[in-house]
């Protein structure tokens, strides 16, 4: 996993060979609060009318009031994040080995797609780009944090800015989606057994929202395949035959991941 002192010491080597930029070091603005403690299940992009909640959380150097004020007149956010849960092997601190290209899980792992036209974790700078829907901003004892759905993002990510979405800037409409296109409406139907279905009473809009699009890479078919995903504090075991999501365990646990901040 990088740590945050990667990512400013990156942002800085990087900057190394541009004496003329202001731009010295990328600060760590905030952390996401979820229940997405796996990178298994995380939605593979954002989306409007999500029933999948994340809290903003401000570090305390950006806990000022002042800074989130006129937020509340947007819907929408963009926010500016860094792939965190990266493993040391996938991706050297040097820009050197960077790859030009990547797999895409949607297209089956082995066809390789030039790594600017995806938006793979694997790039040159782990950085990546959401929009997402302010639901409202709350008091907590951590100073104002801000409500949002539709994030696709693990809990403990760290936020490197926040911006408004603008609707007449920021929508096309008109926009071509590449290979993207595709699978864009994908999604299976999501059945429970009894017993899973009595577990997860109080999340079960959440899980048929994440399984229905889902987790699996599209190379992996196996119909006696067991998978297991967490999300808010429960363990999901599933398996998926004839296109079909088909829950047969879910249990708690105590398993806990916030960012300390």
């Amino acid at each position: 996993m990088f740590s945050p002192k990667f990512f400013c010491n990156f942002a800085v080597d990087m900057m190394k060979n541009r004496p003329n930029s202001s731009l010295q070091s990328l600060h760590i603005v905030a952390y996401t609060r979820n229940g997405f403690t796996d990178k298994f299940g995380i939605p593979r992009q954002s989306r409007d009318g999500s029933l999948l909640l994340t809290r903003i959380v401000f570090t305390p150097d950006f806990r000022v009031r002042e800074a989130l004020r006129g937020i509340e007149g947007y819907s929408h956010l963009w926010l500016l994040w860094g792939f965190s849960d990266l493993n040391n092997a996938d991706m050297s601190d040097s820009p050197l080995h960077w790859s030009p290209t990547v797999r895409p899980p949607r297209l089956g792992g082995n066809t390789r797609m030039g790594v600017f036209a995806t938006r793979s974790p694997y790039r040159p700078n782990p950085i990546g780009l959401t929009s997402v829907r302010l639901l409202r901003v709350e008091e907590s004892d951590e100073g104002l944090t801000l409500l949002v759905s539709g994030a696709d993002l693990l809990d403990g990510t760290p936020i490197y800015d926040i911006k408004p979405y603008l609707s007449f800037s920021d929508s096309h409409p008109d926009a071509v989606n590449g290979f993207a296109e595709a699978p864009k409406d994908y999604h299976l139907p999501v059945v429970f057994s009894p017993e899973a279905e009595r577990e997860c009473s109080a999340i079960k809009a959440e899980l048929i929202e994440i399984l229905s699009q889902d987790p699996r890479p599209a190379y992996q078919d196996n119909p006696d395949r067991i998978y297991g995903l967490t999300y808010s504090h429960h363990e999901v075991k599933f398996l998926v035959k004839n296109q079909i999501v088909h829950v047969f365990h879910v249990s708690k646990t105590e398993n806990q991941h916030h960012k300390d901040i």
